[in-house]
């Protein structure tokens, strides 16, 4: 009995007709890091003083000065408070200089911002100081969650109602809410706003990288997980770019939004899963693209065989340490822009090596290699001594790429390892424990206050524990996607594939040019 994989060997494992998806399906993820920009690129602890013109109106010509001098206590150090003003008062300007103001409270009129990086972020617009810093933390660890909402929602309804339709509705989330996002006048709204562009974007997320490879035969399959990280890495880059010539954070938002606009338009001719089609029994929209697959890629399908088959936990770690490395790029020393190229520029190499030394290698083995090397080279960072921020850097961006090496092997494994029936619901819990630790991310950095190793020293612990556990792992390179759970089990006790090429076989009689 021919199966499908079967078909795509005649087909074409990786035409025309995959390559057109796989591209259509990836460019969203180019533009997908952008959505997270207002939240990498602040000042954590800007320069500032409390808006203090109340003053003015007694004495409209006072020097700025003069001005501090009179509203502004001093800390400690001589310097100006930056979270307390005194009391105003209705006095005259005589009378505040005779007297003097002694009773103090927090800013009650906003901040006045200084030698600021750039134009305007959420932390000024929004006022994110003194008593509300925390909260760029919880606004991060709240967009994370809007992932693992995403993944729970679009996930397991995939498997119900299609890969397709699982895809353009988050595609179409992300474009309404980064626009919203743009335009929030506050920080509550904001914080809606970026949880549902998160719910989005983890729903697009898991569904694209599945309607992709399950469209692609096994010798080819490490491409559909491949290139959604190339597109990520390059869109990284990009926004490095685009955030040093845009320095306000609401224009680059709306910037970064606009190519969305022409991803929701053609997200709806997306092909449907051809694999799900027949796992649900909708045999006659299965065939007619199969036979639109093969026309587009000019390869002819057997009659017969068409008609045959239509008749019939790691990813917490690695999710950690890469969200926790990203949201941390603002302290490892050198330019913020700079660090923010080399975690993209590298992410390129990462993921090319995964698409060519997966097919050669196979998973097990690069599984276990590149996140025990990522694991050591995250915790060689505790032997650099404070200040040494090239060293630091360098280790942190190698860390990274390789845990975005062992991401891609995950994802791939994810495909291999469960039957059709279920591979949608694996890949969104296997998203789901990923997004946890990319919660948890922006948390355990707030572990520094008490000691910096501490962040490090986790992620790194974790690492080299997930690499020990891969050993347990089956190898499934080039085989085929199973369809049954039975399929599966067959899967993780044999060594070699289940289905020879049909290059192997002879000839069928009976064949059909499209």
């Amino acid at each position: 009995m021919a199966d499908f994989g079967e078909i795509l060997r005649n087909i074409g494992e990786f035409g025309l007709f995959q390559k057109i998806n796989l591209v259509a399906l990836c460019f969203p993820n180019f533009i997908q890091y952008f959505t997270i920009a207002s939240l990498i690129f602040i000042e954590p602890d800007p320069v500032r003083r409390c808006n203090t013109d109340w003053i003015l109106s007694a004495g409209p010509n006072l020097t700025t000065e003069e001005q501090l001098n009179l509203t502004l206590p001093r800390e400690d150090d001589g310097s100006f408070s930056r979270c307390q003003m005194f009391v105003p008062v209705d006095w005259d300007i005589d009378a505040i200089r005779e007297y003097g103001l002694n009773e103090t409270t927090r800013c009650l009129n906003g901040w006045v911002y200084g030698n600021m990086l750039y134009e305007t972020t959420i932390i000024t617009d929004f006022d994110l100081v003194c008593g509300r810093g925390n909260m760029v933390q919880l606004l991060q660890s709240l967009f994370m969650s809007g992932l693992v909402v995403g993944f729970l929602i679009f996930g397991p309804s995939a498997e119900s109602f299609g890969r397709r339709r699982a895809t353009q509705i988050p595609a179409v989330l992300i474009f309404v809410f980064s626009v919203t996002t743009a335009l929030c006048p506050n920080v509550y709204l904001y914080l809606a706003s970026h949880f549902l562009v998160g719910v989005g974007a983890g729903g697009y997320r898991v569904n694209c990288i599945v309607l992709s490879t399950e469209w692609i035969g096994a010798s080819k399959r490490s491409w559909g997980v491949g290139l959604t990280q190339l597109f990520g890495a390059i869109g990284q880059c990009a926004l490095a770019g685009l955030i040093y010539l845009v320095r306000n954070w609401r224009l680059a938002q709306l910037i970064s939004t606009a190519p969305f606009a022409l991803v929701v338009m053609y997200i709806w001719f997306i092909p449907e899963s051809a694999r799900w089609l027949l796992n649900r029994g909708r045999t006659e929209e299965a065939k007619k693209l199969i036979v639109k697959a093969a026309a587009i890629n000019k390869r002819p399908i057997p009659d017969s065989m068409l008609n045959e088959v239509l008749n019939h936990c790691i990813m917490f770690s690695l999710n950690l340490s890469i969200f926790a490395l990203y949201f941390g790029i603002g302290n490892l020393g050198l330019s913020v822009f700079l660090t923010q190229l080399l975690f993209g520029a590298f992410e390129v190499p990462s993921t090319l090596s995964s698409i060519w030394l997966l097919e050669i290698f196979g998973r097990k083995i690069l599984f276990i290699a590149v996140l025990m090397i990522g694991g050591v080279c995250s915790m060689l960072i505790l032997a650099v001594p404070q200040g040494y921020s090239v060293a630091v850097t360098c280790l942190a961006v190698a860390s990274r790429f390789f845990m975005i090496f062992a991401g891609s092997v995950c994802a791939v494994y994810l495909q291999e390892l469960f039957p059709t029936s279920v591979r949608q619901t694996a890949t969104a819990l296997g998203s789901i424990a990923g997004r946890i630790g990319s919660i948890v991310a922006p948390l355990l950095n707030m572990l520094a206050v008490y000691h910096w190793v501490i962040p490090i020293a986790v992620l790194s612990s974790i690492n080299l524990i997930s690499g020990a556990l891969g050993l347990l792992l089956p190898e499934t390179r080039k085989k085929e996607l199973p369809e049954s759970a039975d399929e599966a089990e067959r899967n993780r006790s044999q060594t070699t594939p289940r289905n020879k090429s049909l290059s192997d076989k002879p000839p069928q009689s009976t064949t059909t040019r499209l």
